[in-house]
């Protein structure tokens, strides 16, 4: 991991260490830093050689402040990702995070006001739901990201969906 990361990246990475060695969440840090006051929704990503390794996050903030909202995506893309095992001590060292706060989610009419370098997108139907984050390696074109989307959703191109966007601060 690189000694100069981002405070948010560096409150991940910290949160799952204390999570792993003490069994309960890190407390939120006191005082606050300023950055971490407001509220948005967050994903925390982790990666192992390159390759995801877990990703968890929130679309609208569900908790006090962006410190707490990065304490337990961190703790949750670490544990609960259902597509990877938990994240155990031994392998931290060999771990990158990037923590992403999320623009509130603009409903859209079709896919022409995408781009996949600069909006994520939500595909919702029903009680289903399929986001994708922005400007992700494997995803070159609209049609792709939407793809996805309805597959991580479960919905079918045939349903009755929204579509929704959002941009990302995305922190390394």
């Amino acid at each position: 991991m690189a000694s100069e990361n981002h405070p948010l990246v560096t409150l991940a990475i910290h949160s799952v260490r204390h999570q792993l060695e003490k069994g309960d969440p890190l407390p939120c840090p006191n005082p606050l830093p300023e950055e971490m006051q407001q509220q948005a929704g967050v994903f925390v990503s982790i990666k192992k050689n390159g390759l995801l390794r877990g990703c968890i996050g929130t679309i609208q903030p569900k908790y006090a402040n962006l410190a707490e909202e990065v304490i337990q995506n961190a703790i949750k893309a670490a544990n609960e990702d259902p597509r990877f095992p938990a994240v155990e001590i031994q392998e931290l060292k060999e771990l990158t995070f990037s923590v992403d706060v999320l623009t509130g989610p603009e409903k859209i009419n079709d896919t022409t006001s995408l781009d996949v370098k600069r909006y994520g997108l939500i595909v919702r139907s029903e009680n289903k739901k399929g986001l994708l984050l922005p400007d992700l390696e494997n995803i070159k074109t609209i049609d792709q990201q939407l793809k996805v989307c309805l597959r991580k959703g479960g919905i079918k191109k045939t349903d009755h969906y929204e579509l929704y966007r959002f941009e990302v601060q995305r922190y390394n």
